[in-house]
């Protein structure tokens, strides 16, 4: 059985619970909103022990810095989490972003990255956002999921975000 719960800081050291790894088969661009498929046959490895580091920095920077996460657990293993930034985005300021979100391979299309940013969105509610933004991966798996939970291309696109991951989809969901 599933569960999930608010993580706090000292639950970073879970994150390497997590096997990020998958088989893509397509991924997208995106030229003024719109969306461009692109085969692209090949297996994604988990990530190295750099990968992790810089995962838990960023988990632990935005947990420090007023944001949140939450996890799912199968018993005590994490098998998916989500963070929520601290940081408003966006021209009206109300906007505040998925700034990680992954469910491990073995767990995933079982509603765990559903119910995961249904907490993140409730939470973002309650802090005053109107939205989410989201710099999703350009992977087939990833922009579906967020477009079959409601979120669509942005034309707004967030400078900051798209400067640090230029092949990212970036989309909002409406809350």
């Amino acid at each position: 059985m599933i569960t999930f719960k608010q993580m706090k800081l000292e639950d970073s050291s879970s994150i390497r619970d997590i096997d990020r790894s998958e088989t893509i088969h397509l991924v997208y661009t995106c030229k003024d909103g719109v969306l461009n498929a692109i085969r692209s046959e090949h297996e994604c490895p988990n990530w190295e022990e750099d990968d992790y580091a810089a995962i838990i920095s960023r988990f632990e920077y935005e947990l420090q810095n007023g944001g949140t996460a939450f996890g799912a657990y199968d018993q005590n293993k994490l098998v998916g989490f989500g963070v929520l930034a601290h940081q408003f985005r966006g021209q009206a300021n109300n906007q505040l972003q998925v700034d990680l979100m992954y469910v491990t391979r073995n767990y995933r299309r079982q509603g765990i990255g559903r119910r995961i940013l249904d907490e993140l969105s409730n939470e973002a509610i309650i802090r005053g956002a109107e939205y989410l933004y989201i710099s999703s991966t350009e992977t087939e798996s990833a922009v579906k999921f967020y477009s079959s939970c409601g979120s669509m291309n942005t034309l707004e696109v967030d400078k900051e975000l798209f400067e640090k991951e230029p092949h990212d989809i970036h989309m909002v969901k409406k809350l």
